[in-house]
């Protein structure tokens, strides 16, 4: 079987056809509640890698009955000494093929879900080795909801702020010195993710913490970039009611407390806060937090100074990103001049007012777009589903392809596959579930070698060639 040897473990893994996989029990840290990632702790003897390990913990989902939408549950959840900081790796099989580049994969969920075992890197492997270009695949946990999100200035006195983002952090430098012994350069990594994952890889582009260029050479962002955000000082109330639903507010230190209170009881609390299903879900209580460290700054304000990462990005969004948001908390009489002002921050209904003047209340004219009147689950769903999708998604992609096409080489893509799906259409993230079928998936392969997503590699064969070329 395979075997890497590491200089605090052993790990043993397994093929399948052309590919070797080390599924999630190979560390990259350690860290207990609410503590920053330190390297991990030696291990004795050879670690079985061959199945998934736990997961970090996980919000409780409920999504509304009768939506094509169900939540994705991980049993088996660990808080305990290693937590969660666990890698996977997809690489060729074929020991002649070294020295690849990477793909570091960063899962959705919101901020609230999501493992390293949600994509099967498999496909895009598989389709490199066969077009000549093998590249490795990596995909990490990081923490999530109240452990990796939870703001307040008692947290930023502490300096474990965005704790989720220094676990990917953390991961990637972790890549950056271990990369060689399976087989990759550690001067060819990509970033990429979906949804939150593709939030947090843009948040990194522009991130105080570290040298991006050093970590990473490219970015792949597929439904989701930079997001406008709070400040940890805004997120106050979200911390006081935590520690008030742990019995913590008379502590002498609260944080303290919280990392005391066993993790069944901690869980239940953080389960009772607003999640991704819940209304409105777009206005998400865990997510990044301006803390002027990991995150600096304001992330629009960055992007608009062009205070990011001068690296070549990939970017892209489904045609009905904002049908999956909406779908999960629509109100049958919901109306525009209704929708949730948090959501928008400083908007005042006179805004809204206008900007509802900008999408008809035809629904032949909302989203899915281009199925006539199907898919209209209330009067105005398709028009708010519509505005979803620009105010979440492809407006702040277009905004950092504004900015950034004019200090480096950048592609974007609309995904439209998927568009027979009932109330959905071509819904948030359904190109990650045929990644692998596509030719995005070539582009993808000859961007995580080339920089380039119409260059092949050096010795790719000709199936890697796209039949268009892609413009910048």
């Amino acid at each position: 079987a395979p075997t890497v040897v590491l200089s605090y473990g052993t790990f043993q893994g397994f093929t399948q056809g052309n590919v070797t996989k080390y599924l999630g029990v190979v560390p990259f840290a350690i860290a207990s509640r609410f503590e920053a990632p330190k390297a991990p702790e030696p291990l004795q003897g050879i670690q079985n890698a061959t199945a998934f390990g736990p997961a970090c913990p996980q919000q409780s989902l409920t999504p509304l009955p009768g939506l094509p939408i169900s939540a994705t549950i991980y049993p088996s959840v660990s808080e305990q000494c290693w937590f969660c900081h666990f890698l996977s790796f997809a690489l060729p099989e074929s020991v002649e093929l070294q020295v690849s580049p990477s793909m570091v994969w960063i899962y959705g969920g919101g901020f609230q879900d999501g493992n390293s075992r949600d994509n099967d890197a498999s496909p895009i492997v598989g389709r490199s080795i066969e077009t000549g270009e093998p590249i490795i695949a990596v995909a990490i946990n990081y923490r999530l909801s109240a452990f990796g999100f939870l703001p307040g200035k008692e947290v930023g006195a502490a300096g474990i702020s965005n704790l989720g983002l220094r676990d990917q952090i953390f991961a990637l430098k972790w890549v950056r010195k271990y990369i060689s012994v399976f087989g990759g350069d550690p001067q060819r990594v990509v970033i990429g993710g979906l949804s939150a994952g593709s939030i947090s890889a843009a948040t990194l582009l522009l991130s105080n913490k570290q040298n991006s260029n050093a970590l990473f050479r490219g970015a792949f962002l597929e439904s989701g970039a930079q997001m406008r955000t709070l400040t940890l000082q805004d997120g106050q109330p979200v911390y006081d009611g935590l520690v008030a639903a742990n019995n913590c507010t008379s502590a002498n230190d609260t944080l303290d407390c919280l990392r005391r209170v066993p993790f069944d009881s901690f869980m239940a609390t953080v389960n009772n806060t607003q999640n991704f299903f819940s209304y409105p879900s777009i206005d998400l209580i865990w997510r990044p937090y301006i803390d002027g460290d990991v995150v600096g700054r304001a992330p629009l304000t960055s992007v608009s100074q062009g205070l990011f990462a001068k690296i070549p990005i990939m970017t892209g969004n489904s045609d009905d990103e904002g049908t999956y948001v909406y779908s999960k908390w629509f109100r049958p009489t919901f109306h525009f001049t209704y929708f949730p002002v948090p959501s928008l921050f400083s908007f005042s209904t006179l805004n809204i007012t206008c900007i509802g003047l900008l999408y008809p209340e035809d629904p032949t004219q909302g989203s899915p777009f281009n199925t006539r009147t199907a898919n209209q689950l209330s009067p105005q769903y398709k028009r708010l589903a519509a505005f979803q999708a620009d105010h979440m998604f492809i407006g702040h992609r277009r905004l950092l392809l504004e900015h950034a096409s004019r200090r480096q080489n950048t592609w974007s893509w609309l995904n439209k596959l998927g568009k027979n799906a009932s109330v959905l259409g071509a819904s948030h993230g359904v190109l990650r579930s045929i990644i692998g079928e596509t030719k995005l998936t070539d582009g993808e392969v000859n961007f995580i070698n080339t920089l380039d997503p119409n260059l092949p590699a050096k010795n790719a064969t000709e199936d890697a060639k796209l039949p268009v070329l892609w413009p910048q």
